[in-house]
C-alpha cells in the first residue's frame, strides 16, 4: 500500500503548510505506524514489553498489506501467551519429638560431669504432584539427611537444631543435622515447624497453589502440624 501511495502517476499532492515545502498526509494511526516503520527498517517486530495495542498494530499491518509483519505479529503474540498452570496438590506435614541427649561435660582438667539436654527433632514428608514446584522445594530446603532422590512426587526431611548446651562435637557424633533454606547470600536455619511452613508457603503461592485445609487449627496457620495446597 505505501508502494501504491508513492508510485509514480498516483495522483496524490503533498499538503503544503505555511513554513513552505510539503507533507503527506496518510489518516491513520500514527503511534502505531512507529513500530511498522521499525520493521520496515529493521526487518524485525520490536515492541516494547507488556505492549497492549497489537489489535491496532494488525489492523495498520492489514492496510498497509505487510503480510511479513502480520506474520510478525502472530509469532510474536503465541511467544508472549503464558501457559495455564495445570491442577496440582501439595501436602505438608511436620512432627516434632522431644528427644533427652546425655553427654559427659568437661569441667576441668580431670573433671567430667554427665549432662542432659533435650532435642527437638523434626521430620517433615512433602508431597507434590507438580515436578517443577517439588525440584524448587528440594533446591530450597538443604539438609544432608534429606530424601534428594530424583523421581516421585514425595520428598522427605529430617533434621534436628543443635542447642547451645549441646557441643558440637557430641551433636555430630549422634548424627544430627541442621536444615538450612536459601542461598548462599541469604542462608538462615530453620528452628522449628514454623518456619519449615512458612518456607513451604513461600513456595507454594510462587506456583499457583491456594491453602485449602490446616490441621488441627485452621484458624492457627503457622502453628499448624499438616498444609495442603491446590491449583485447580
Amino acid at each position: 500500500m505505501l508502494g501504491a501511495m508513492f508510485r509514480a502517476g498516483t495522483p496524490m499532492a503533498p499538503n503544503l503548510n505555511p513554513q513552505g515545502g510539503g507533507q503527506y498526509f496518510i489518516d491513520r494511526d500514527g503511534k502505531a505506524f512507529r513500530h511498522i516503520l521499525n520493521f520496515l527498517r529493521l526487518g524485525r517486530l520490536d515492541l516494547p514489553q507488556g505492549y497492549g495495542e497489537t489489535a491496532l498494530l494488525r489492523a495498520e499491518a492489514d492496510f498497509y498489506q505487510i503480510r511479513p509483519l502480520l506474520d510478525a505479529l502472530r509469532d510474536w503474540e503465541t511467544s508472549q501467551v503464558t501457559p495455564a498452570p495445570t491442577a496440582a496438590l501439595l501436602h505438608a506435614d511436620v512432627d516434632a519429638s522431644p528427644r533427652l541427649v546425655h553427654f559427659s561435660a568437661r569441667r576441668g582438667p580431670h573433671h567430667y560431669e554427665l549432662s542432659a539436654v533435650q532435642v527437638d527433632t523434626f521430620c517433615a514428608n512433602l508431597f507434590c504432584t507438580d515436578p517443577e514446584c517439588l525440584g524448587a522445594m528440594r533446591a530450597r530446603f538443604d539438609v544432608a539427611s534429606g530424601d534428594q532422590a530424583e523421581g516421585g512426587p514425595h520428598f522427605r526431611l529430617e533434621w534436628a537444631p543443635r542447642p547451645e548446651e549441646l557441643p558440637e562435637a557430641e551433636y555430630e557424633r549422634l548424627g544430627l543435622q541442621p536444615l538450612w533454606v536459601g542461598g548462599p547470600a541469604e542462608r538462615r536455619e530453620v528452628t522449628g515447624t514454623t518456619g519449615f511452613l512458612e518456607e513451604v508457603l513461600r513456595a507454594a503461592l510462587e506456583h499457583g497453589f491456594r491453602l485449602d485445609s490446616v490441621f488441627p487449627d485452621p484458624e492457627d496457620l503457622l502453628n499448624s502440624r499438616s498444609l495442603r495446597f491446590v491449583r485447580h
